[in-house]
Parts: structure tokens; C-alpha cells; sequence
């Protein structure tokens, strides 16, 4: 039959008009064009025609049954289906996404039913995602370079479920900037608990992956991290982070004094300057201990010997010390981990809460972390170790 333009125009207005007519008309469309594509194949091939097979795609709310036509052959492939499996590969990468912003399997079933008329339901969600994980997976398993110029270490204890309780568990982060001034997050795994000789085994695995040497480490003053660290990378200098000190000694005095006390800790604590060491920054904070300890006797625990390791910073370049003599940068990492799972309660497990904060790290590591700070110089970092 031939149609006119007008009849042809009719027609089309009148099946939109009906129920999920624009769904028909996007089938007719796709199939026609599917068809045609397979008249040129014949054409061109010589390949006999061999019936349809249906493939199921997303409509305006509504899923839509195509026609697939065949050849006998089965070289036969249209065009279009390339671009719906791209459009699967989207929505793989959406779930995905939505899942890594802190949503839940069953929040993004509803949000992904309301959007294109399909619902998951979580083990399907789940399953989805199943390549995502994998992925991150091999990320966090990757190989390293060999040296770093600083890493910082820490841990945040997030609620899991585990052996139907739910208990704070400890997921350990190492951050680590590399030669070229970029940083990447080098590790992150799980233990029950925090402690010296389970970081042990983290700087062990580090080894593993390809570090050879780094320049400093930094981390908050966990008891024996630095031995820990010495058995590992042995010679490697460690700073323990000065705002955790800080807040600690604060803690001691009463509020209507903090104000002086913070004061005076920052002449205990000089930054950037080059003429200052270790020695003589733990002479001053013994000063600081002798004038308060006579009201304050809790103070007698920072006499201890190991509190010089609280100026490390002192021995490397002014231009830097402000952003290695505290783990700031490694805290922000844990902030944008809870803001990821605040919305998500008690996860069902350890693997789901290393997925989420994983996704964070490696995004992070691709985006912001790959800007490099141009104050960082490897020569210079190298020529302290050295010395």
C-alpha cells in the first residue's frame, strides 16, 4: 500500500495517541530499521533470511519487545544492538554509581523503577554490580611504585555485621605521595581491631606489591608504630601527627585555660623554619611539661623520649612541614568514607563496607589526588633521607 505524507502523518498521531504509543512507535522504528540493515546484508553477502529472535529493551516506562532479524548463517549482527549493549553497560555503570554514593540495593531498585520503569530487586541490583566489585577488587591489589615520598597511616572503625552481630571494626588506609607530587591510596583493608603488628603486616604487604623505600610516614600516636615500621622499612624516618598531640594535651586543662595553652603549644611547635631539630623542639615541650606539671601531674607522660618523634617534621624542608607533621590529609580521606556510608546504618559485611570505601579511595586516586603539588620535591625529600 501506498500512503501519502498526510496519511503516513496521521497514522503515527494516531497511535501515539494511545496507550504507550510512543513505545509502539519506537518498536516499529527500531525494527524496521533492524530489517533494512539485514536486506543490505543479503544483498551484499548472498545470506539466506532465518526468522527473528526477541531481545528485551527499555522503553518510556515500559519495556519493549524487539525482532531481531537472523541469517541462516548467523553473521547477521545490526548495528543497533551495539548501541543497546552500550545502554546496558550504562546502566550497569549507574547502579553502580548509585550504590558507591551510599544507596542501598533496595533504595536504587525504586529510584531505577521510577526513572526508566524496570525494577531490580536487590539480588538482582546485587548482582549487577558484581563487575564493579571485581573491579575494585584488582585495584586495591594492584602493584606500587617502588618508592614513595611520604605515606600517611590510619584507621576508622565503621559498624559491620559480622556472625549476626554488629561490632566497630578497624579499615585501615595508607595514602601515599608519589615522586611526581601526585597521591594515590596505596591500601585499604579490614582487621577487627587496631594495632602495631597488624600494621606490621599491612607495611609486609606493601613490600609485596613493589615499595621498596619511602621518604617519611606519618601517623597518629599509636603505641609502637614506629617499631612496627622500622622492622619493615627500617631506617625510614616517622612523624607522629602533631594535631592529635594537641588535642590530647588540651584535653588535660580546663577549658578557661585552653586558649593560653594553645598558645604556648604553638612556640613548642614551630613551623616552617629551617634552623630548628628534633632535639631541641622536645627541650621546649619538656619546658612547657615543667611549668604546668606541678598543678597538672598527668603531664609527667610527655617526658617520655618518644615524644620527639613528634618533630620529625623539623628535618625536612620548611615549604613542607605544615603538610607532613599531621595526618589532616589521611583524616580527610575517613571523612569522605562516613559520608558514604552514613546513609547506610550497619553494613551486611566486611567485603560490602571495603567495596563502598574502596570506590571512594580509587575515585579520589583518578581525581583530586591526581593534581600534583608542586611543592613537593622528590631531590629534596631524597637529600634529607640521605642525611
Amino acid at each position: 500500500m501506498n500512503f501519502t505524507q498526510e496519511q503516513i502523518t496521521e497514522i503515527l498521531q494516531d497511535i501515539a495517541n494511545k496507550k504507550d504509543g510512543f513505545n509502539e512507535i519506537m518498536k516499529m522504528s527500531l525494527d524496521v530499521l533492524m530489517l533494512s540493515e539485514r536486506k543490505i546484508h543479503q544483498n551484499e553477502t548472498g545470506a539466506y533470511a532465518n526468522g527473528y529472535r526477541p531481545r528485551i529493551v527499555k522503553g518510556l516506562g515500559k519495556e519493549i519487545a524487539l525482532s531481531v532479524p537472523r541469517t541462516r548463517n548467523g553473521e547477521f549482527y545490526p548495528v543497533l544492538l551495539s548501541i543497546l549493549r552500550d545502554e546496558d553497560s550504562e546502566r550497569n555503570k549507574l547502579i553502580s554509581s548509585l550504590y558507591k554514593k551510599g544507596l542501598t540495593t533496595d533504595q536504587i531498585g525504586k529510584v531505577y523503577e521510577e526513572v526508566y520503569g524496570k525494577h531490580y530487586s536487590k539480588s538482582q541490583v546485587s548482582f549487577l554490580m558484581k563487575d564493579s566489585r571485581e573491579e575494585i577488587s584488582i585495584w586495591l591489589e594492584r602493584t606500587l611504585d617502588s618508592h614513595y615520598l611520604v605515606i600517611y597511616i590510619d584507621a576508622t572503625f565503621v559498624s559491620t555485621r559480622r556472625d549476626k552481630s554488629v561490632t566497630k571494626e578497624a579499615y585501615y588506609s595508607i595514602l601515599g605521595i608519589k615522586e611526581d607530587g601526585t597521591r594515590e591510596v596505596l591500601s585499604v583493608v579490614n582487621h577487627p581491631t587496631e594495632g602495631s603488628t597488624l600494621w606490621q603486616l599491612e607495611f609486609q604487604e606493601l613490600k609485596k606489591r613493589g615499595v621498596k623505600s619511602v621518604g617519611l610516614t606519618v601517623s597518629d600516636g599509636l603505641a609502637s608504630i614506629e617499631n612496627a615500621l622500622a622492622k619493615v622499612f627500617p631506617g625510614t624516618p616517622h612523624q607522629l601527627c602533631v594535631v592529635h598531640f594537641k588535642r590530647n594535651i588540651t584535653s588535660i586543662f580546663p577549658y578557661k585555660l585552653r586558649s593560653q595553652i594553645n598558645d604556648e603549644l604553638k612556640e613548642v611547635f614551630k613551623l616552617e623554619t629551617s634552623t630548628d631539630t628534633p632535639l631541641e623542639g622536645f627541650n621546649r615541650l619538656q619546658i612547657f611539661v615543667n611549668n604546668w606539671i606541678s598543678k597538672y601531674p598527668s603531664l609527667k607522660s610527655y617526658r617520655n623520649e618518644r615524644n620527639t618523634y613528634y618533630f620529625t617534621y623539623t628535618k625536612f624542608p620548611a615549604s613542607i612541614q605544615r603538610m607532613i607533621y599531621s595526618t589532616n590529609w589521611i583524616e580527610r580521606l575517613n571523612r569522605d568514607y562516613k559520608r558514604t556510608l552514613k546513609m547506610r546504618g550497619a553494613l551486611p559485611s566486611a567485603e560490602a563496607v571495603l567495596f563502598l570505601i574502596g570506590s571512594v579511595a580509587m575515585e579520589k586516586t583518578y581525581g583530586c589526588y591526581n593534581y600534583k603539588i608542586p611543592i613537593f620535591c622528590a631531590i629534596e625529600i631524597l637529600k634529607q633521607k640521605k642525611n
